[in-house]
């Protein structure tokens, strides 16, 4: 049996030689940050721990750029915003025990929102494992168990010619659509016994193109074709595979009107006469979508928040496309094709006649307008004022990062995120403490651009922290902090559902004077500076923080 090998790199005679006689004093360490070099990385997150002195030791003789955080959740919610914005794998170095612990709602933020982060934790020596319980610092029975519900793959190393191939096959599994993290796990003495295994050279862990079966294609495109009333809900699908293009150009061969779930904010042009924008918590919207007599629905599984909280029963044909297999037909029955978005769009657009239809965009038109209408009876001047000044300060191409708080909740209706993948919130698995710590990672991928945090005090309690880490490298990033003294939509659920709060009103600092004593500027503002305020700090050199005491409310919800 003979294999051909012509397509192989060759090694000239100096890398057989250094082959050879690779470099003394590596570790297993070194195979982790070798290996992550040759897939291609550039920038890892974490923090030090015991168990985990190896592979930082080794980061000394790498060429990758290591950003440390304070927590490790929020060096996870780091990563998660790097793999995001670069649609790259953000390598994740934690320790064992406690450090792996902390890490995990930012991994379920990851899975939710299918962003592709390689989570490499150490475990206890090698002698420790399989649950015997001898009482190793920071022994789990099974540390395994408690990620594998979270990540996408867990890969076990228990020798140092494991490293490369485990790393390697996490990354593939990262990187495959859906996008996702993973979870690496190698032994404190793997990762400090001594290796004379020859450098890890450039690897190759592409994952496979995910393509639609031609026969759904066909079938969906007859459909779409011959619809007299073809709505499209686009969901984060479309952005993270890049695909905003053809979803755009096969609205406007169809004449479809378009809504973008919160996931998928910037999938489709916000002014856009077809684009009904992104008021799924609306009955006006939700009746639209039920009234399609074929509904395309690309790249969202129509969870709680895509289906106004399962209150939508669509009435007509729905075609779904979704790269994650579980979630195919898992709310409504469709037909199901599984596929990336991009490609999946691709071959749609080829397949699908045009069709025209003149009275699209007035209908649109007319939903919209019943939303601005039952908004404006609502008395929220302050809160429509407030997201204004946010839109008029940002640049178009700046990415922002929203926490869990009251502004961001508007913000997923009613932002316009103008470009794709550049609007990002933590509503996938709805953790607080995410935009701050979101905000580092996307500055640390893409510091030639200014960067938004939003939070509310509550959240931003979670990340203050984080503070000393945007100083320290010296980030470009603006955290503005919305201050109304407790956890403001918890106030509101609780005063609607019980009629009035427990556990929701906080002591806080004084923000402002809190940062400074990180040394990172900071203005008290009021919703009529805010505009000016935000600009100004957006456009400063490094870390700044914008303080606005204000007490926003909520639009009412249509699904009660």
């Amino acid at each position: 049996m003979s294999h051909d090998h012509d397509d192989r790199p060759q090694l000239t005679a100096a890398q057989a030689a250094a082959v050879l006689n690779p470099p003394p004093g590596r570790n297993g360490g070194d195979l982790v940050v070798e290996t992550l070099q040759g897939l291609g990385a550039t920038t890892v997150f974490g923090l030090p721990g015991q168990h985990a002195l190896g592979m930082f030791d080794a980061l000394r003789r790498s060429s990758l750029r290591y950003v440390g955080l304070r927590v490790e959740n929020n060096a996870g919610f780091a990563a998660d915003a790097y793999g995001r914005i670069t649609g790259e794998v953000a390598p994740l170095l934690l320790s064992t025990g406690p450090g792996a612990l902390t890490s995990l709602a930012a991994l379920q933020e990851a899975a939710a929102a299918s962003a592709p982060v390689l989570a490499i934790s150490s475990q206890i020596p090698t002698a420790g494992l399989g649950g015997g319980r001898h009482g190793y610092l920071h022994e789990l029975r099974d540390q395994q168990a408690s990620v594998r519900d979270i990540v996408k793959s867990v890969h076990t190393v228990r020798t140092a010619s494991q490293i490369p191939s485990a790393i390697a096959a996490a990354w593939e599994s990262a990187l495959t659509a859906p996008h996702g993290p993973v979870w690496v796990e190698i032994p404190q003495d793997v990762l400090l016994a001594e290796t004379t295994l020859p450098v890890v050279s450039a690897m190759d862990a592409t994952p496979r193109e995910l393509y639609p079966r031609p026969e759904l294609t066909i079938a969906a495109a007859h459909l779409l074709s011959n619809a007299e009333r073809p709505v499209i809900i686009a969901g984060g699908g479309v952005v993270r595979s890049d695909a905003s293009g053809k979803l755009r150009a096969l609205a406007e061969k169809l004449d479809a009107p378009v809504v973008t779930t919160f996931g998928g904010k910037g999938a489709f042009p916000w002014e856009h006469p077809l684009s009904l924008r992104s008021w799924l918590e609306d009955r006006h919207t939700t009746d639209f979508l039920e009234d399609a007599d074929v509904l395309l629905v690309v790249g969202s599984g129509l969870g709680e928040l895509s289906s106004n909280y399962h209150t939508f029963r669509p009435r007509g044909r729905v075609i779904q496309i979704e790269a994650d297999a579980g979630k195919l037909e898992s709310n409504h029955p469709a037909l199901g094709i599984h596929s990336d978005a991009r490609e999946a769009l691709a071959d749609l657009l080829e397949a699908v006649e045009r069709r025209e239809d003149a009275g699209a965009a007035e209908r649109v038109r007319t939903v919209l307008e019943k939303v601005r209408v039952r908004i404006e009876a609502q008395d929220l001047t302050l809160e429509q004022q407030v997201l204004a000044a946010v839109r008029e300060a940002l640049p178009d191409a700046a990415p922002s990062f929203w926490d869990m708080t009251i502004l961001a909740y508007w913000a997923w209706s009613a932002f316009d995120a103008r470009r794709p993948n550049t609007m990002h919130s933590a509503q996938g698995a709805g953790g607080l403490g995410y935009g701050f710590p979101a905000a580092i990672g996307a500055a640390a991928a893409d510091p030639t651009k200014p960067v938004l945090a939003v939070s509310g005090d509550g959240g931003a309690m979670y990340s203050i922290a984080e503070l000393a880490t945007a100083r320290q490298y010296d980030l470009p990033l603006t955290w503005m902090i919305v201050d109304d003294g407790g956890y403001g939509i918890l106030r509101e659920y609780m005063t609607g559902a019980f009629g009035e709060t427990t556990g929701t009103e906080l002591a806080r600092p004084d923000f402002v004077a809190l940062a400074e004593s990180f040394g990172v500027p900071a203005v008290r503002t009021s919703p009529e500076s805010l505009a000016a305020d935000l600009s100004k700090a957006l456009a400063a050199p490094g870390p700044s923080v914008v303080v606005l005491p204000a007490l926003l409310r909520m639009f009412e919800p249509t699904h009660l």
